[in-house]
């Protein structure tokens, strides 16, 4: 008997139930009601986190223009998920709504071209569906969806040329998104520039992880730019397992924790896609293949960037709160000691508390790490392993008493510091520091899984949040921060700005 999770992300709202919301700036309406309500009358309905993603697709600003129109809405979802047919129903809808409407539904394969173009006639097969289509054309990989309207849906196949010579686009879909090179961009985004509806062209990049061999540079730095704030034009969704997770190995079964997993990763687990599917798209996939398109999870080369990215979104100029737990940290070459802070609660506070040469103010690092914890009362974490575990039995002979992290505790440290920076659930001061560390920051294999490692400095201030972050989901001790804010500006580009005005 397989546990489930307790709770089903189909019920959960999309900022609920994705890992990543960005939404475009100026976002002050968005197009769906009408397109739901079109969508009610020919008998489709839609789970929460479509209705979501349905509100952010459509999202417009004060002039009326959509407000991805420039940058697209990109999703990163896995396969078996149901963005087939959310988009499918979008675009069925909007064709209904406006006559005339043009729109161009392209993959790189044309086994998937051909794939999708079956889903949709089968929408279009549907009674209340039907009376609106003049005509479905079958062709070679350039297959069309003709309505009484004068709307049409073209499909085919990138790898075939498709795409090229089109104008007046209105609607766009990058579907395989993953494969989608430059020139192929080159090739088709030009035609949007005449579409004739007044909210303007809608451009769409459906995808899941692209694979090293992948001609992806679009799809990445798409997801790159986004998550990092500072493009406002963008939209972006992402569904996916935690950052750094690997399932059970083929052939044992998965485990409770690798279900959860599915669960985060698939939204439609398991009201829609039963467990069958996700168990034979392990079995059929591969490793590697399950853990993108399966899974969702992007590969090593991108978190430093997106990390470094998201970090600026998180400063903020709040009053730091009392803090948890402080960290302990060395870097590599046993230079710099570093110590660093996290506050209890719903959203955890980041400080560099401390900085110092090892070879000339040890003892004052080891005296201040004994006076903050006999003063404030917080925990003290320290890597059991790590190149700061030369300090333990200083810190422990100067009465401080040590909170251990094991190997296994620091690989998930990480992993959750990485997942809470990038959905905006810790912040920080802008403190020196800690900023340099995380520019300085890579990631490097443990096993399966990875953890913070340096590129190009010193990153023990990282580190030490990171072990204080770990300590401060412990239970809580209670204590005083007892510093000041840092004069700082706040960060631009905040994706989550229009979040509840969209009610995602």
């Amino acid at each position: 008997m397989v546990s489930r999770p307790p709770t089903r992300t189909s019920t959960l709202r999309l900022s609920e139930a994705a890992r990543h919301v960005v939404v475009p700036a100026g976002v002050v309406s968005t197009g769906w009601p009408a397109v739901r309500e079109k969508c009610g009358q020919l008998g489709i309905s839609f789970r929460p986190w479509q209705e979501g993603g349905g509100r952010l697709i459509l999202a417009k600003r004060a002039d009326g223009k959509y407000a991805s129109t420039i940058g697209g809405t990109g999703m990163s979802i896995p396969r078996q998920v149901g963005k087939t047919f959310l988009v499918a129903a979008i675009v069925f809808a909007l064709c209904l709504l406006r006559p005339g409407l043009t729109v161009i539904w392209t993959a790189h394969r044309l086994r998937v071209a051909e794939e999708t173009f079956g889903k949709m006639q089968v929408f279009a097969k549907r009674r209340t569906i039907a009376p609106y289509i003049r005509k479905i054309i079958l062709g070679s990989g350039e297959e069309e969806i003709r309505f009484r309207n004068g709307s049409r849906i073209l499909f085919g196949a990138r790898e075939r040329g498709f795409g090229r010579g089109f104008d007046e686009i209105d609607v766009l879909i990058f579907d395989e998104a993953q494969i989608l090179g430059e020139s192929a961009l080159d090739d088709m985004v030009p035609a949007t520039n005449q579409s004739r509806q007044r909210e303007g062209a809608l451009l769409l990049f459906l995808g899941t992880p692209p694979k090293p061999t992948d001609s992806g540079e679009v799809f990445k730095r798409m997801r790159t730019d986004a998550l990092s704030g500072e493009d406002s034009d963008t939209a972006w969704v992402e569904f996916g397992a935690d950052p750094g997770f690997n399932p059970t190995p083929l052939p044992a079964p998965l485990s409770k924790a690798d279900w959860v997993q599915v669960a985060k990763a698939n939204p439609s687990y398991p009201d829609d896609t039963p467990r069958e599917s996700i168990l034979r798209m392990r079995k059929k996939l591969g490793p590697d293949s399950f853990l993108r398109e399966g899974l969702g999870i992007w590969d090593d080369d991108e978190p430093d960037d997106v990390f470094a990215g998201a970090w600026g979104g998180c400063a903020t100029k709040r009053q730091p709160p009392k803090p948890a737990a402080v960290g302990v940290a060395c870097d590599v070459d046993q230079v710099w000691l570093a110590l660093g802070a996290a506050s209890g609660g719903a959203k955890h506070h980041l400080g560099s508390v401390l900085r110092v040469r090892a070879d000339t103010s040890r003892a004052k690092f080891v005296a201040e790490v004994k006076r903050i914890q006999t003063e404030r009362k917080v925990r003290v974490a320290i890597d059991a392993h790590g190149p700061a575990s030369f300090l333990i039995q200083e810190l422990e002979a100067a009465g401080v008493k040590l909170t251990r992290a094991s190997l296994d505790d620091y690989v998930q440290a990480c992993a959750d510091l990485r997942a809470k920076v990038a959905t905006r659930q810790v912040d920080h001061g802008n403190y020196a520091d800690l900023n340099n560390a995380v520019e300085a920051a890579d990631w490097r294999k443990v096993g399966d899984r990875r953890v913070f490692a340096r590129r190009n400095g010193d990153i023990s201030s990282l580190e030490a949040v990171t072990l204080a972050d770990w300590a401060a989901g412990l239970p809580t001790i209670n204590a005083a921060w007892g510093s000041g804010t840092a004069d700082v500006k706040r960060p631009t580009g905040n994706p989550w700005r229009s979040r509840e005005r969209l009610n995602i």
